[in-house]
């Protein structure tokens, strides 16, 4: 067995109704609490954040509310957070959704307590933020989903230079996450889709990173045979609880994967999509590119795409990891057609004339070297052609 290594700071609390101790959590950390959210798009939302609202107010919480997150969180959107933070003399930061409202609550905590803004602090930058001087962060997730109320990431865009990077530190990790399924009954299906997707993704990828492990393992394959499960089931009744709470749990397991592990190239790949087309959702950019990066990658990881193909369709059970593995690519195609994510570049409206352009961006994170197979740079612009 190799030698790994695996760490967790995050406090998890799951299970249906756990939301209603965030009054409780937020107390241990002060009286003062910024709760970042996106805006109330819908009626669903106007009651969830009336509900959280109450339960902190009713224990006698002070608390201002930012609803300014946007999918693909820009640096202007983390400023004017942390301003209202500052403001506020807050002493905890909720983020309260997805991906993108915890990921702001990450970075909100540290550009309002340094110098300059989030875009500063980026993993490949010094200094990085200091600790003693971080908010505490407590993560509520509502979709299953990006795995950020587990991570030490908060991703960030940056459209004035069409980048898109992230916050990576340790230190990031939320004090506590309350992950209840009974707040993501009113997600609607495209978003179901695409962050349940992510969650196979973060999942998988973990599996082939070289920073993976036995217990990274365990855990990665617990998760994917959830969603191959879970996921369909949710899309066709998304009233389904029980498939909500198992997709929950899988977005736990995986966003522990990637903690510890890591993703590879299809990540980096999706990040770059994000950051020069940000209307694009993660989960949506991820599902374009995997089927090329399946075809690109399969006999650098016959075993873990062989295992892939099995837990998709059961019927490859019987195969051998050669052949198995052969037919990942196809089996992606398919889980995605399930799924209603089997789309190109073209269906998000990419420029033709931009691949080339889209190609040297997906190699400026370093998530493509630790794919199995690493792609050098005519090979990435055949990836985006592929994928276009």
């Amino acid at each position: 067995m190799k030698n790994f290594n695996y760490h967790q700071s995050t406090k998890i609390l799951f299970g249906r109704g756990r939301v209603n101790e965030l009054a409780e959590v937020v107390l241990q950390y002060g009286k003062r609490a910024l709760l970042v959210t996106t805006p109330a798009s819908g009626q669903a939302l106007v009651e969830q954040y009336s509900r959280v609202m109450k339960l902190l107010v009713s224990k006698g919480i002070h608390v201002a509310h930012y609803d300014g997150v946007m999918p693909n969180p820009t640096v202007s959107a983390i400023s004017a957070g942390a301003l209202m933070a500052r403001k506020l003399g807050a002493e905890v930061i909720i983020g309260l959704g997805g991906g993108s409202s915890m990921d702001a609550a990450k970075a909100i905590s540290v550009e309002a307590t340094h110098p300059g803004t989030s875009w500063d602090y980026l993993f490949y930058k010094s200094p990085q933020p200091d600790p003693s001087r971080l908010l505490p962060v407590i993560a509520v997730s509502t979709t299953s989903g990006t795995g950020s109320q587990v991570t030490q990431v908060a991703v960030v865009t940056n459209p004035d230079v069409r980048d898109k990077s992230a916050l990576y530190n340790n230190i990031l990790y939320p004090q506590v996450c309350i992950v209840d399924p009974e707040l993501m009954l009113s997600v609607p299906k495209f978003v179901t889709a695409t962050t349940g997707f992510d969650v196979l993704c973060h999942a998988f990828e973990s599996t082939v990173n070289p920073g993976t492990g036995a217990y990274v393992d365990l855990l990665a394959w617990e998760a994917i045979s959830i969603v191959a499960e879970n996921l369909p089931r949710v899309l066709s009744n998304l009233n389904d609880i029980d498939a909500r709470e198992k997709m929950a749990w899988a977005d736990t397991l995986a966003g522990l994967c990637i903690a510890n592990a890591g993703v590879t190239l299809p990540h980096g790949m999706g990040m770059a999509i994000g950051g020069m087309y940000p209307h694009v959702a993660h989960g949506e950019a991820l599902a374009i590119v995997y089927p090329a990066f399946a075809e690109f990658t399969w006999k650098a990881a016959v075993p873990q795409f062989a295992g892939l193909a099995k837990s998709l369709n059961s019927q490859l059970k019987g195969y051998s990891d050669e052949d198995a593995a052969q037919k990942c690519p196809a089996e992606i195609i398919k889980f995605l057609q399930l799924i209603g994510l089997n789309k190109k570049l073209r269906d998000i409206n990419m420029p033709e004339n931009e691949i080339e352009v889209l190609a040297k961006q997906c190699m400026v994170l370093p998530d493509y070297k630790g794919n199995p197979r690493v792609a050098t740079d005519k090979e990435m612009i055949e990836l985006v052609k592929l994928s276009y």
